[in-house]
């Protein structure tokens, strides 16, 4: 009994990290890869995974497994317009276009970034955690979460305004 507890609990957390994966504008067959990576890798190494730590570690190996996926592939998607633009019907067309162009530019700055910046913004602007939560969750101090987003913030203004004087 005890095992299906477990797995049940396995795949909520992977259930999670898919959501996770799918609000960084990550495709569903790439997050389905990637969590079905850190499920193996889980299996794999789980009696040396602290359990406060569970979904950290597999949020952090999913993203790792995208992102070697990317390399060796040549490529970084990012479809944000699939989960960021949520219109009323009932507004003007020419504002649902306005918005629908504004987001696939800002879409396009975002994926000029680093990775890190990237996942940076993502979980701080679109997620909407805070920064112990990220530090946690990337392992990584709270100063350089807030140093690494002023940058991403910096570069990204950087590369939407060159954009617009293209």
């Amino acid at each position: 009994m005890n095992g299906i507890r477990q797995d049940n609990e396995l795949n909520a957390e992977l259930n999670i990290v898919f959501r996770y994966l799918r609000k960084l504008g990550i495709s569903k067959l790439d997050a389905e890869d990637a969590v079905q990576e850190a499920a193996y890798k889980y299996i794999l190494y789980n009696d040396s995974i602290k359990n406060a730590k569970i979904r950290g570690w597999l949020i952090r190996v999913a993203i790792n497994a995208y992102y070697d996926q990317c390399r060796k592939q040549g490529r970084y998607v990012l479809d944000l317009n699939e989960e960021i633009l949520n219109v009323d019907a009932k507004e003007l067309p020419e504002t649902i276009f306005l918005e629908k162009e504004r987001n696939s530019e800002l879409g396009k700055a975002l994926s000029r970034l680093k990775p890190l910046y990237q996942e940076l913004l993502l979980l701080k602007y679109q997620s909407g955690l805070t920064y112990e939560e990220i530090s946690r969750l990337l392992e990584i101090s709270v100063s350089s979460v807030k140093t690494n987003l002023f940058r991403a913030r910096k570069k990204l203004e950087e590369i939407y305004k060159e954009a617009a004087y293209d």
